[in-house]
């Protein structure tokens, strides 16, 4: 067979000859790859949400981290069919216009020797990100720290993770630079505030006043707590204030709404009890007089 590119480019029957030859062909195989791929997507998030539920280790009071799980791994699945569905294509097309996949890849095996020893990082990036998605140790909508970088999971696969901050900057991580992933959103989060109570308030009542605001605010949200909150102890005497240690457990992802409310509240109570917060700043020292002149 004359391989496409071998044809005499200025004869328009050689152009009608070739693709007349080979268009329609190359046309069907792009086709059923691009179906056969739109299918396999649709098919996969469906099947992994079936599996990861009738697991025998799954978290059964957790279906939205379950949704998410089947959604990472459904993505990462995607992701290797996409790499797979595109070097099978290249492969048929290649073939169909003449050119022998065997010799190319004879031919070019020494580049392949050098990319191989490029792209150590690349597969340092795969194990790891392997790993990670083995052991599930974040997903798709869970808030992690990575690399130095914190935010909203958007997107995993074997070879890097995506995250969305806060400021809504994307960052890129590749996996293999990820020594420590910290979960703040897995199974359940914890509210863990510090309230800063002057020296001169009286610490008996200014703990009662924050367990009834706790109490309060539990009652009014009763499916946003697990557990708690309240004042678990008198946490410390630092220079200017006391601190008083609340904790309490919410759902995942909630901590940061329930926190700047009891925060709110918490204020608000010692305020009308005429205790008010303390300064989070040390008092600044006396002002001294310039020295006289000469």
């Amino acid at each position: 067979m004359t391989p496409l590119f071998l044809f005499d480019a200025t004869s328009l029957d050689a152009w009608r000859d070739g693709f007349g030859r080979h268009g329609w062909n190359v046309a069907v195989i792009l086709l059923v790859l691009v179906a056969g791929e739109l299918i396999v997507r649709g098919m996969a998030r469906r099947i992994f949400r079936v599996v990861i539920a009738k697991a025998p280790l799954r978290r059964v009071d957790d279906p939205e981290g379950l949704k998410r799980r089947a959604d990472t791994l459904a993505a990462t699945v995607q992701w290797v069919l996409g790499i797979l569905f595109f070097f099978i294509g290249v492969t048929l097309v290649l073939d169909e216009i003449g050119i022998s996949v065997t010799a190319l890849v004879a031919g070019v095996g020494v580049v392949g020797i050098a990319i191989g020893l490029g792209a150590q990082a690349l597969v340092r990036d795969v194990i790891n990100g392997t790993f990670i998605l083995m052991e599930d140790q974040y997903r798709v909508g869970d808030v992690v720290t990575v690399a130095g970088v914190s935010g909203t999971v958007m997107e995993i696969n074997p070879r890097r993770t995506v995250l969305r901050d806060a400021d809504g900057n994307v960052h890129n991580v590749p996996n293999g630079a990820i020594g420590i992933a910290t979960n703040q959103t897995q199974g359940f989060s914890r509210i863990n505030l510090d309230i800063p109570v002057p020296y001169s308030a009286d610490i008996d009542r200014a703990i009662a006043a924050i367990e009834e605001e706790c109490e309060t605010l539990r009652h009014e949200r009763p499916a946003g707590f697990l557990s708690g909150p309240h004042a678990l102890r008198m946490h410390a005497f630092l220079e200017n204030r006391m601190v008083i240690k609340v904790v309490g457990d919410v759902p995942p992802g909630k901590q940061w709404d329930v926190s700047g409310e009891l925060r709110r509240r918490i204020k608000s109570r010692l305020d009308r009890e005429g205790m008010g917060m303390a300064s989070m700043f040390p008092p600044a020292g006396p002002v001294l007089p310039p020295d006289p002149p000469g």
